[in-house]
């Protein structure tokens, strides 16, 4: 006799997690989801910034403008300061749902409590992880782009100066009667004597 899957999964019984029917476990994820959709919220924030400041310091480069650029990289530095908070906020709710779901702190990712989640929260995790995902792909190639016209500017400063200070240099020195060296129709720019 042929049994049927509806047959079998009749007879086995699902093993069901207790924790999801204690109400004190569902509150407890419920406010530490809730944390950490605001710690997601700074996280977007303080991408959007980045991505602006990005732009800003590379049109900063280009137009030469050292007082702004300056002012530019204080702002970065004082606002990098006060981020920290944000991140360790987010290591202390991680801890803190790990804990709760009783795994690591390296399992408890976006996508390991999307998939634990349901209805609203679960949602709301998935597009804040989306959103997370998009924005830092943006990041990424803005940093290339910013890295790439800093090294631009590297290799066109080293080349620039380079062909300044190599017009010095020449195999031939002459000598006039006195003895005294005479200044060379090829000399460079800037004189390297003190």
């Amino acid at each position: 006799m042929k049994t049927t899957a509806i047959e079998i999964e009749d007879r086995v019984d699902p093993v069901r997690d207790p924790r999801l029917e204690d109400s004190g476990f569902q509150e407890k994820i419920s406010n530490g989801v809730e944390e950490l959709l605001a710690v997601l919220d700074g996280d977007i924030q303080h991408i959007q910034e980045s991505l602006s400041r990005l732009n800003e310091l590379r049109s900063l480069v280009v137009k030469h403008d050292n007082t702004t650029l300056g002012k530019l990289l204080e702002s970065i530095q004082t606002e990098s300061d006060s981020y920290k908070y944000n991140e360790l906020k987010r290591q202390s709710v991680r801890r803190e749902l790990a804990t709760a779901f009783g795994c690591g702190l390296e399992q408890m990712t976006l996508s390991m409590l999307e998939a634990e989640l349901t209805g609203e929260k679960k949602a709301q995790v998935a597009e804040k992880k989306a959103m997370l995902r998009l924005l830092t792909d943006q990041l990424k190639k803005e940093h290339l782009s910013t890295s790439l016209l800093l090294s631009d500017c590297v290799r066109f400063n080293n080349v620039l100066l380079k062909s300044i200070f190599e017009l010095c240099k020449t195999d031939t020195i002459t000598y006039d009667s006195n003895g005294f060296t005479k200044r060379q129709a090829d000399s460079g720019f800037v004189n390297l004597r003190f």
